[in-house]
């Protein structure tokens, strides 16, 4: 069923990509699904049937809006401390503690911090993910925690776990 279900969604995004549904783009899909799914379909999302719970699609879709807010608010942040003639950073590595189980979920909060200007994920062991981050503004550990990832990590754990 997990090989089918990622054949489903591989095939899907092909066809999103290439707009395209003549006999031979549907043959090289088909073909590229299958190869991908051969070398790593082993590394799909365990339990299918929670790909098919349509409120993780809803809780997606609110997910890519914050993501987004978050993102734009973080460019003006950065361009402000860059453009500002002090240079106002406090940069440092926060170490901050995860509330998530799954690997998948703990890999899309720690890309997501990263692809936020002013932070970058350094490192993650168990469930600690140590973060670079341009302005630390706090030292208590979940006031920083709170402010890196808790914005994010409430609607991952919708979505994954």
């Amino acid at each position: 069923m997990k090989y089918i279900f990622a054949f489903i969604i591989l095939l899907g995004f092909w066809l999103l990509f290439t707009f395209n549904l003549e006999t031979h783009n549907l043959i090289v899909g088909a073909v590229a699904s299958l190869i991908a799914i051969l070398f790593f379909a082993k590394h799909f999302v365990k339990p299918v049937w929670k790909m098919l719970q349509p409120q993780r699609y809803f809780w997606f879709i609110l997910y890519l809006i914050i993501f987004i807010w978050e993102c734009i608010k973080a460019n003006f942040d950065v361009a402000y401390r860059v453009l500002h003639p002090a240079m106002p950073i406090k940069p440092g590595i926060v170490k901050v503690k995860l509330n998530l189980k799954t690997n998948m979920a703990k890999t899309i909060l720690a890309n997501s911090i990263t692809m936020t200007p002013g932070t970058i994920s350094v490192d993650l062991i168990d469930d600690v993910l140590y973060v670079h981050w341009i302005y630390v503004s706090s030292t208590d550990p979940e006031e920083y925690s709170k402010k890196v990832a808790g914005r994010f990590e409430k609607y991952i754990k919708k979505i994954f776990e």
